[in-house]
């Protein structure tokens, strides 16, 4: 008679140092379960997901496959039990075509010991054919999109006869359509009886896709709840240790005053862009992956190029043709990629913080070191920032934490206009919902907010008024007070334009 759980992992211990990360969680999962994982960032998701991939070996605790007692000590051992992880960073070769990657470090040998090409092609087609990829085996990967790269991976575990897959915020860098893709494969690999382990911070998607919910906190086994079961609030609550009311704020409070006017933006990606901003509001930009969002962003700033049309801040005219000229005029952009283009990650969260600012705390060539602790201590307590000392590496925060150095930096600059793009990208439920508010409390003191962000749940929630995008141009700014809002509706003009 066949186990009634594809998986059990019982009181899994694991301590780094002196820190301990995991203290005797336990989970079982079911064939054809989708089972989400959740937690804060340091809740221990990845630590345990990563002893299960043979990456890390357990203090303490055991763990059973199909009902047997199994010991991973590798990521050959995992492979073996039917483990497959694809990771959120996904580490294909890019000079390499789709069969060589899928056979990486296992190429099957001929009787000449040679490496079995033909074998490689012929099992890397039958994969790909189980899902409908198309595309062919002696195709580079370079090039190839993080969604079909994720395909690939996905097609790699069934190669691999996996039982168990997980996935590590698979969704994190998908658009809409590649998301709707992604999920027809997982509702495939149910059908095959395949167990998926789906780490995400993205409540809607849990609620989905996934048949339950397991949550960590601390390092410690919470509870699981099916989803059809639970409630997002529930699940916030088990995940941040207390009563949560809501994870937006937002009163869509709009006040008369303008305080930005973009008359028919034009750059070499978005064309005849015209909107306003008013005093205190979140102005919420939706669209497609290429719509413009985030090229509409880089020209208010300076980083493209502005070929025609009018910037106004406050009622004067301001020509734009660097990130200096935007900062001079009020305007500050949070980017997408905190890591890349948001930190120092190298250096301290002081360094970070006050880099922008750096003018005002030097006196005879020498840094005023008080008034510079004063603005971090400002922030930290402002934002809820946790860190061991102000000189911590940035490198070293969490992602939610990194995204508060990025806002406190451009805070400290006091300006007019804060342009965040994927504010909440990668970070975890209770970060989320902190900068939600402090989004709110920044409009409440007259800061206006320009919010970019592909999670519609988010635009809808937080935004006073929505600007649609579709193909570099902005079609429609929808009010609550005047039109019906939606996902449905929002989709239907950054799809079709506007369009009937």
């Amino acid at each position: 008679m066949p186990a009634e759980y594809i998986l059990e992992m019982n009181d899994i211990v694991k301590s780094f140092a002196l820190n301990n990360v995991l203290e005797g969680v336990t989970i079982a999962v079911k064939p054809g379960e989708v089972r989400a994982l959740m937690g804060e960032n340091g809740a221990g998701k990845s630590t345990l997901m990563k002893i299960l991939g043979g990456i890390y070996h357990a203090d303490g605790g055991s763990i059973k496959i199909d009902g047997e007692p199994v010991q991973i000590n590798s990521v050959d051992d995992a492979r073996r039990y039917g483990i497959s992880f694809i990771h959120q960073e996904i580490s294909n070769v890019p000079s390499m075509n789709i069969a060589e990657n899928f056979f990486l470090g296992r190429e099957p040998k001929n009787r000449l010991g040679l490496v079995d090409t033909g074998r490689m092609h012929r099992e890397a087609r039958a994969a790909l054919d189980v899902l409908g990829i198309k595309l062919p085996t002696t195709r580079l990967i370079d090039g190839l999109s993080i969604a079909k790269q994720q395909m690939l991976e996905i097609a790699r575990a069934i190669n691999e006869n996996a039982k168990i897959i997980i996935m590590d915020e698979p969704t994190a860098s998908l658009a809409n359509a590649e998301v709707d893709d992604l999920f027809r494969q997982v509702k495939l690999l149910k059908e095959k009886n395949v167990a998926i382990i789906y780490i995400s911070h993205r409540m809607e998607e849990t609620f989905r896709i996934c048949d339950s919910v397991t949550v960590l906190r601390d390092g410690k086994f919470i509870g699981t709840k099916n989803t059809a079961e639970t409630t997002d609030k529930e699940l916030i609550s088990m995940m941040v240790g207390r009563e949560f009311e809501s994870m937006y704020g937002n009163e869509r409070t709009i006040g008369g005053e303008t305080v930005m006017q973009v008359k028919n933006l034009t750059s070499k990606a978005v064309k005849d862009v015209t909107f306003d901003l008013k005093k205190g509001e979140i102005l919420g930009f939706a669209g497609l992956v290429g719509a413009g969002r985030t090229e509409t962003a880089l020209a208010l700033f300076g980083i493209d190029k502005i070929y025609s049309g009018e910037i106004c801040i406050d009622g004067q005219r301001v020509s734009i043709h660097c990130p200096a000229d935007a900062i001079r005029a009020g305007i500050a952009l949070v980017p997408e990629d905190r890591k890349g283009q948001g930190l120092f990650l190298s250096h301290s969260i002081a360094t970070n913080l006050t880099f922008q600012v750096l003018p005002e705390f030097i006196h005879n060539l020498k840094i005023d070191r008080k008034k510079e602790s004063g603005l971090i201590s400002e922030y930290q307590n402002k934002l809820s920032i946790r860190m061991a000392s102000v000189e911590q590496l940035a490198g070293e925060l969490s992602g939610g934490n990194q995204q508060k150095i990025v806002i406190s930096k451009w805070l400290a600059a006091k300006p007019k206009v804060l342009i965040l793009d994927e504010p909440t990208r990668g970070i975890d439920v209770g970060a989320k919902a902190e900068i939600y508010k402090l989004m709110n409390d920044l409009t409440k003191e007259g800061v206006s907010i320009i919010m970019i962000s592909s999670e519609l749940p988010e635009i809808i929630n937080n935004s006073s008024r929505i600007a649609v995008m579709s193909e570099g141009r902005l079609v429609k700014i929808l009010d609550p007070d005047v039109d019906e809002i939606s996902q449905e509706i929002i989709m239907s003009y950054a799809v079709e334009g506007g369009n009937e």
